[in-house]
């Protein structure tokens, strides 16, 4: 393995269209970054939406990539496969954004002004700005709210490609942290052994036969792949599988977990189409490399490989 290659290296490029203005415009993933073709230079066009001009939905998806690419909570909402899509409509964000509209924001009313507030004493007039500071803060914290519901909803609205490379982003972020020190931020082990273990529950299923019950996981730290084995029997019968934080980006979002019915632990040589992988065709067998190629490529180098749309590489091997 050769940890310096990027997470995605085995990922081609991945492209939605999305409502624009007054048409629709292609937003495209490529090389671990989310380009905008039809917007060369977003940086100015924020600028001048924040000084009141028209807000380019394509650029606010980009702003909105930027500020989840590292919020663990993107790994509990987006999809655990590929039969586990999270399905979002253009018209449910544009419903949603509507009611956030009609919901309205609380308004600071109620206090006198002028001579009536010069009357009051320095108490009273503490007591209000004190009331006038919380309902400020309510509004920030709905205005929050609403944008971070309207954010995840537009993510999910690119479809399963994006959903997952995203899930892919946040996972190599923090898989780093993962072997931090107790106390570097408690979020991130069960955040992230969460995620693997709700993605291994259905490739285990496939894999093996088994239900989600049956799978404990945990994060593996230190040199090595990990371990998988399985123990016990009948209702006492357990996958134990340790790997490490960066199986999420490198080998579940790359979709290889689960490759010519070998369970995908690592990633020896990261390419696209073609890749070297280690394979494990049974729980305590040794990996085997394996040379697998993603199959809906064609051979084409179009860039667009699985469903030709490069949502979801089909690899064999």
């Amino acid at each position: 393995m050769i940890p310096n290659e990027p997470w995605y290296a085995c990922l081609p490029g991945c492209e939605a269209r999305v409502p624009c203005g007054r048409g629709t415009h292609a937003v495209r993933w490529e090389a671990g970054s989310l380009r905008l073709p039809a917007h060369p230079d977003p940086e100015a066009e924020a600028v001048l939406a924040a000084l009141g001009g028209e807000k380019a939905r394509c650029v606010e998806l980009a702003a909105a990539w930027e500020r989840h690419a590292r919020d663990l909570s993107v790994l509990a909402i987006g999809p655990r496969g590929p039969a586990d899509e999270v399905t979002v409509s253009w018209d449910d964000v544009a419903s949603a954004g509507q009611a956030g509209l009609r919901m309205g924001q609380p308004t600071i009313t109620g206090f006198p002004a002028g001579p009536a507030m010069t009357r009051l004493s320095g108490a009273q007039r503490s007591a209000m700005a004190s009331v006038a500071a919380r309902r400020r803060h309510v509004q920030e914290e709905l205005e929050q709210v609403r944008r971070r519901r309207n954010d995840m909803l537009s993510l999910l609205a690119l479809g399963y490609g994006f959903q997952v490379r995203l899930a892919g982003q946040v996972a190599a972020a923090h898989a780093d942290a993962a072997d931090a020190p107790e106390g570097a931020d408690g979020r991130v082990r069960p955040a992230l052994l969460a995620a693997m273990a709700g993605r291994l529950a259905p490739v285990a299923e496939q894999w093996l036969g088994l239900d989600p019950d049956q799978i404990v996981a945990s994060l593996h730290t230190g040199p090595g792949w990990g371990t998988v084995e399985l123990t016990g029997r009948g209702d006492q019968r357990r996958l134990r599988v340790s790997l490490p934080a960066g199986w999420l980006a490198r080998v579940w979002a790359c979709g290889l977990a689960l490759t010519g019915r070998h369970l995908i632990v690592a990633v020896e040589r990261a390419g696209w189409p073609d890749a070297r992988v280690l394979g494990l065709r049974a729980p305590g067998a040794e990996p085997v490399p394996l040379d697998v190629h993603d199959a809906g490529d064609g051979g084409n180098g179009s860039g667009q490989g699985g469903d030709g749309a490069g949502h979801a590489p089909h690899w064999e091997v």
